[in-house]
């Protein structure tokens, strides 16, 4: 397929992929779909019928979908257009890292293969965005990023802020604010029932709510 998708095209393909990461059989189903696009069952649905006739999915079930080649490929394309833009827009534009997702989401649409090129270049080739998310080579290649939810370190654990969700522009505010981003060392000294996470982040002591613990992704240090 040579042409570009349409960017709702684009979204839907992102969102069936983010999606299938966390599928083991890479299965995505309408009402999944729906919730992270904020959208009704209904339209979902019609989009998911229209991409498996562009072959970008495949029906296996009653509301059932899976990404095909094609699919995934294109998917890909886009996040990696998203990851080197947000990547570009904090470290060489000085936009914040809670408002360059919502700046990416735009752009991403409307970047052309040879100024995606001359971004890489000039980044010197990132492997990971500003927030720790994986960047997709230009041939598909996805690295994968390890680590654990900071809510499920146990007390004592110390480790390095791997990735930070960018679905929430407050909650990222929060955590940057608190210094909770990519490369920053982490101890946890206490934790409550209520699932708030006390932790040293590098010189000071942070209290960190539940939905935030649970966006944090830390790469524990052995031993």
């Amino acid at each position: 397929m040579t042409d570009r998708p349409s960017p709702a095209v684009q979204d839907y393909l992102k969102a069936a992929y983010r999606l299938s990461e966390g599928a083991g059989s890479g299965a995505i189903t309408t009402s999944r779909v729906a919730e992270a696009l904020a959208v009704t069952p209904a339209s979902a649905s019609n989009m998911l019928r229209r991409l498996d006739g562009l072959g970008y999915v495949e029906q296996l079930g009653r509301g059932e979908f899976r990404l095909t080649a094609p699919g995934r490929a294109a998917a890909l394309e886009v996040l990696r257009h998203h990851r080197l833009l947000e990547t570009f827009l904090v470290e060489r534009v000085g936009v914040p890292l809670e408002d360059a997702h919502r700046e990416a989401e735009v752009l991403e649409h409307h970047l052309s293969e040879e100024l995606e090129a001359r971004i890489a270049d000039l980044l010197g080739h990132p492997e990971r965005d500003p927030h720790g998310d994986p960047i997709p080579s230009v041939t598909g290649h996805v690295v994968p990023v390890a680590g654990e939810p900071l809510s499920q370190i146990p007390v004592g654990g110390r480790g390095t802020v791997v990735r930070v969700s960018d679905r929430d522009p407050g909650l990222l505010r929060f955590l940057a604010g608190a210094g909770l981003v990519p490369d920053a060392c982490v101890h946890v000294l206490r934790a409550a029932e209520d699932g708030c996470v006390s932790v040293r982040v590098d010189d000071a002591t942070v209290e960190v709510p539940p939905d935030a613990a649970a966006a944090v992704f830390v790469a524990c240090a052995e031993g």
